[in-house]
């Protein structure tokens, strides 16, 4: 369950904000603008933040290895990730106005905190900061181009390329190389049984790219889960730094 972690603590907020690539690229005076109304949340993996329909009251930056999945349920009652965000993003009305209804299921897949951020606060900011609206809005072509690149991935490439992407981006996001995750998660985030799971476990293992333990999957060979992913990686990747860059106005053309 989601716990509030102590606001108080000026080290704590600055880490928090530093910590998540969106709010590290705001301006001293745009930071003044959030931080009196902010929150500091710790999640535990699989809390659900948002459900299918629920109305957004708030926006969580995500920061210190927390991996939040969004997920579209099925009929049949199987569920497939449309798109994962962690400390380069944010969850929850972004880049919505007004009435904003979650499209998706939210839930958290890797343990950590996040800066929670009241709606109608993030807004008012909005309308009083033309680099954060510019901001959100570059995020939004960011996360948008995530979810592309995923329809296209899932249709074409095997599960093997597929999984290695997945891994390489949750590591990102986490900054660690052990990741807090079963294969069965797993499986259901690519969409697969656990058994196909199983089995390309097994293959990056025998490969020496993973070492499974229960609970856990740790990155061993970093360079060679890149060479077994597809090119979907290094796609999303190279478009978010060209849209956002490391000051959230994006990276100039060469």
């Amino acid at each position: 369950m989601d716990l509030p972690m102590d606001i108080h603590s000026a080290a704590n907020l600055e880490q928090a904000f530093a910590g998540n690539r969106l709010l590290a690229a705001l301006s001293a005076e745009e930071r003044a603008l959030l931080e009196p109304h902010a929150e500091l949340i710790s999640f535990d993996g699989g809390d659900i933040v948002l459900e299918t329909g629920d109305v957004t009251r708030r926006s969580l930056f995500p920061f210190d290895g927390l991996m939040i999945s969004m997920q579209r349920e099925l009929s049949g009652g199987r569920s497939v990730e449309v798109a994962a965000i962690g400390r380069e993003g944010a969850v929850g009305g972004i880049i919505s106005c007004g009435h904003a209804p979650a499209f998706t299921r939210a839930l958290v897949q890797l343990p950590g905190p996040a800066v929670a951020v009241p709606m109608a606060v993030l807004e008012q900011a909005k309308q009083e900061s033309a680099h954060l609206r510019n901001l959100f809005c570059r995020y939004s072509d960011a996360l948008l181009s995530q979810v592309m690149q995923s329809v296209a991935c899932n249709a074409f490439h095997p599960i093997e390329a597929r999984a290695a992407r997945w891994l390489l981006h949750a590591q990102d996001r986490a900054a660690s190389d052990r990741l807090a995750l079963t294969q069965e998660s797993l499986a259901g985030l690519l969409g697969v049984q656990r058994t196909t799971v199983n089995a390309v476990a097994r293959v990056l293992q025998e490969q020496g790219l993973i070492a499974y333990r229960r609970g856990a999957i740790q990155v061993i060979d970093r360079a060679g889960l890149l060479r077994v992913s597809c090119d979907c990686y290094r796609a999303v990747e190279d478009h978010f730094h060209a849209v956002l860059g490391p000051d959230g106005r994006g990276t100039p053309p060469a």
